[in-house]
């Protein structure tokens, strides 16, 4: 017997018993070509930046015991380069995004899921602090923050649509905002004013459906949201198809326009294209200076 065929045997069980979303998002991060150096960077300084709230998941050794000591709120010291070098990630999970044409190809939250976490994964091995928005995953490092994003990244929200969560949203880091962006165009456009004025600038990604690009419907025809609030039916669907598509290049020129006027950049993905592409463009669009 070959000497590799037990070490192999050893690889297979240790990548058998990864959840199958992690090992996709590995597999994926794995063919991303970054160059020799990667992200790795020294950042803007170690100059002190500001106090903040402790948050859950912070270590006991950030707290500063000091000026935790005048109230009663613990706050930790936070460094320039510890903001500098941190991305905060939305990937919506509402129930709009579980909505795939294709059983095969998956749904949008499938492939918003894959890309967000094989992003972190270059990010965080680049050097970069990843969480998600919001306070329930701070932005950190290691091997253990992306098992952590893998078991967030799967968990379900409700309603109809998504909004973008900018709640401890670290000044001047950076973020990407991913969802389909179907719902109301308000919350998202007041998310983003929220986060430029923290200094914080990103990226907004939207995650189509083929079927939701194209409108190939034809006939009677019964539409209904993913959450079950709305519902539409027509006799003639191809009627809808001109009227559906303009407000869908609207919906798109608005995101283009709103996230130009932040500072951020804006992209879009179907799930019929190459996810390796997408992550490759996400890569890139973050580590631009905007």
């Amino acid at each position: 017997m070959s000497a590799a065929a037990p070490l192999r045997r050893r690889a297979e069980a240790e990548a058998a018993r990864l959840p199958p979303l992690l090992a996709r998002a590995e597999r994926l991060a794995g063919t991303v070509l970054l160059g020799e150096h990667g992200r790795r960077r020294a950042g803007l300084g170690d100059d002190f930046w500001q106090y903040r709230p402790v948050q859950p998941g912070d270590p006991a050794r950030m707290i500063d015991w000091r000026r935790s000591a005048r109230g009663d709120t613990e706050f930790v010291r936070q460094r320039e380069w510890q903001v500098a070098q941190s991305v905060m990630l939305w990937v919506d999970q509402a129930p709009s995004m579980r909505f795939g044409s294709d059983r095969q190809g998956g749904s949008k939250a499938d492939r918003a899921r894959l890309l967000a976490l094989a992003l972190a994964i270059l990010l965080i091995r680049g050097g970069e602090r990843v969480g998600l928005s919001g306070t329930r995953l701070p932005p950190r490092r290691g091997e253990a923050q992306i098992l952590r994003l893998t078991e967030m990244l799967q968990q379900d929200a409700g309603g109809d649509y998504g909004a973008p969560e900018t709640r401890a949203m670290l000044p001047h880091a950076r973020a990407l905002f991913m969802s389909d962006f179907l719902g109301e165009i308000g919350a998202v456009e007041a998310a983003l004013a929220k986060a430029a004025d923290r200094g914080v600038r990103g990226v907004i990604y939207q995650v189509l459906d083929p079927a939701e690009e194209t409108f190939p419907y034809r006939g009677r025809a019964i539409f209904e949201s993913m959450g079950g609030t709305l519902s539409h039916e027509t006799r003639r669907a191809s009627d809808l198809r001109p009227d559906y598509l303009g407000r869908l290049a609207q919906r798109r020129d608005r995101l283009r326009q709103m996230a130009r006027l932040c500072g951020w950049q804006f992209g879009f993905h179907d799930t019929g294209q190459s996810a390796q592409a997408a992550l490759l463009w996400l890569y890139r669009a973050l580590e631009q200076k905007t």
